[in-house]
């Protein structure tokens, strides 16, 4: 993939040299021709054609966050099967139903 997209701008960078050293050319002329026909699309192609990789890599990275937030808890949070209890210091009501 990578060979293509040298390939591409060395096409790209030949026809700017051919339109800024041609009688009625400007390097103003080539910027563009360079700009607009080799390095904008490219950088798209390649974001798009890198997507994938992008995504992997954020999923092995999440995954590496959850195992390790799983092996320094050493109690995750109401892993007993229990229901919770009150509080420590009975400050907080209990809810009532309504009759």
């Amino acid at each position: 993939m990578y060979l293509v997209a040298a390939a591409w701008l060395y096409v790209t960078l030949m026809m700017a040299v051919a339109e800024a050293a041609a009688p009625n050319g400007s390097l103003l002329g080539a910027f563009f021709t360079f700009v607009l026909y080799g390095a904008l699309p490219l950088s798209v192609v390649l974001y798009i054609l890198a997507t994938p990789a992008r995504k992997r890599a954020r999923r092995a990275r999440e995954r590496q966050e959850l195992e390790a937030a799983a092996r320094s808890s050493a109690h995750p949070p109401n892993g007993g099967g229990h229901a919770p209890g009150g509080t420590e210091d009975g400050a907080v009501a209990p809810v009532r139903e309504k009759p």
